[in-house]
């Protein structure tokens, strides 16, 4: 029998025992190292597809807290806006208050005033019409002393009154 390309029975029965051997090698195989790399693949395919999940879902978190504290920050500045104009408002009605209340009060003080140099004026002059009276007092008994008669008496107190004035009576 002649060989084609040196094949003979023995050859090829080695080389079907060998395929047989190395598919029952590479089931084997498959199952102890493959199958567990495609498990390990699998997971850690699965566990970023969670994580961009997760990073996806946080960031629309996020998204919207950040919407809602802008919204927060609004409302945060229009208050602001509101009490600081409220607050301007009282200041301005405590300013004319104060105002109004030293205006008041000034025109009080200077009442006051006026009628005190009016109740001086008057003891002033009460003190001149006592004065007056203690001269004419003074007149009298130089008269009685003297013993001089009623008409002249009469001209004396009339040139006193002359010589002090209708203006000293009024002041």
């Amino acid at each position: 029998m002649e060989r084609l390309f040196d094949l003979d029975l023995q050859l090829l029965n080695d080389a079907v025992l060998l395929a047989i051997a190395v598919f029952f090698l590479f089931l084997i195989m498959s199952n102890l190292l493959f199958n567990p790399a495609r498990k390990l693949l699998q997971q850690r395919k699965e566990g970023i597809a969670r994580d961009i999940a997760d990073a996806k879902k946080d960031k629309e978190e996020a998204e919207k807290l950040k919407a809602e504290y802008e919204a927060k920050l609004k409302d945060i500045y229009k208050e602001k806006d509101a009490i600081l104009s409220e607050a301007r408002q009282k200041a301005l009605k405590n300013e004319t208050k104060i105002v109004s209340d030293a205006k008041e009060e000034a025109s009080a003080i200077v009442a006051r005033a006026n009628e005190e140099a009016e109740l001086e004026k008057k003891k002033v002059a009460d003190d001149i019409k006592q004065e007056m009276i203690s001269v004419a007092a003074v007149m009298a008994q130089k008269v009685v002393a003297a013993n001089m008669d009623t008409t002249i008496q009469n001209t004396l107190v009339e040139q006193t009154l002359k010589e002090m004035g209708d203006k000293t009576w009024l002041n």
